[in-house]
């Protein structure tokens, strides 16, 4: 079989689905837009491959049940319900043994939940701000955390829950905070000591030993954005109230060494973002990482990364598939 005859399927989640359903915009603020699905297809097509939509997993289910199989599937499914709601789609691949970009079941439910996530990088020893995870309001009692705290969701995504009541200073906003989180996301809440140094995301590419840092990104918030955090708000409209700085003093070089570390440490594959902040020594601490991080042309943070370091959104894809065909 040669790279020519190579079947591509593309397997995601777009907005306007969910949206015709009724759900709300933040509810389906992790999925595509058709402009990202659209930009896929056409990279895979011009680099040589013959792509196919296959689209979200009961789309997926109804063509494998029909006996459809494909030589790759291209993953950015994020899932709707649950923790394991990111490895849905690689888990039926795995059992009908089909291949697949980035990382597996193991990985992706890990990293979904952010608690588990950091108990996994702190036993690795890398830094990492000090956290508890609040189930419900009778744990609030227990939060020994100093302030301030920063609260979040703990299995979210775009900045999802982060709005400027998430830098919390006392024990009223805490309890505030939390309570208003658990309602509106039914899930439990990460409390972290909050960090007030600079904010960086890095790009990360390739597969255990061979994953590299591509380069780490500054987030700087705009004079009108909402302070304090990376939010949905500032996510959303972030053409507007974020500004994105290439970093390469020896601060973000420190940066990149933990990203990387954090990578291989929890065994991710292919592609991806690592999410840091830095204490108040200046010392960047891992806070999330994104298995799956978006991919739109412009508007999503990895390839606006890679467009400030020359990186081609063509070169950027085509480097996925290679490293997914290079472990397969």
């Amino acid at each position: 079989m040669t790279s020519k005859k190579l079947k591509v399927g593309l397997t995601y989640d777009v907005r306007d689905d969910y949206l015709k359903e009724g759900y709300a915009p933040e509810e389906i603020a992790e999925f595509d837009f058709p402009s990202t699905i659209d930009a896929l297809e056409q990279v895979i097509r011009d680099i040589g491959y013959q792509p196919e939509r296959i689209g979200n997993i009961k789309a997926l289910l109804k063509r494998l049940t029909a006996g459809e199989r494909w030589d790759l599937v291209f993953n950015i499914a994020e899932g709707l319900y649950g923790f394991g709601r990111e490895a849905q789609v690689p888990a039926i691949l795995d059992v009908y043994n089909i291949p697949y970009t980035f990382s597996d079941p193991l990985s992706l439910s890990l990293t979904l939940h952010k608690g588990m996530t950091k108990h996994v990088v702190r036993d690795l020893g890398i830094p990492t701000p000090d956290f508890c995870v609040v189930e419900s309001a009778d744990d609030l009692s227990k939060v020994k955390l100093p302030y301030p705290i920063f609260a979040k969701p703990v299995a979210e995504g775009t900045g999802k829950g982060v709005n400027p009541a998430s830098k919390i200073n006392n024990r009223r906003e805490l309890n505030k905070t939390c309570i208003d989180l658990l309602k509106t996301f039914k899930q439990p809440v990460l409390l972290e000591t909050y960090l007030p140094g600079r904010e960086f995301t890095v790009g990360i590419l390739g597969s255990s030993s061979k994953a590299r840092a591509l380069g780490a990104m500054e987030i700087l918030l705009n004079p009108n954005a909402e302070q304090h955090a990376y939010s949905y708000e500032n996510k959303e409209r972030c053409e507007e109230l974020v500004k994105y700085r290439l970093a390469t003093d020896k601060e973000a070089k420190l940066a990149m060494k933990t990203a990387l570390d954090s990578w291989r440490g929890l065994n991710l594959k292919d592609a991806g973002r690592v999410d840091l902040r830095s204490d108040a020594a200046g010392i960047p601490n891992f806070m999330e990482v994104n298995p799956l991080a978006g991919l739109h042309p412009e508007h999503s943070d990895l390839p606006i990364l890679c467009t400030h370091l020359g990186i081609s959104y063509r070169e950027l894809i085509s480097s996925i598939i290679e490293s997914a065909l290079e472990r397969i």
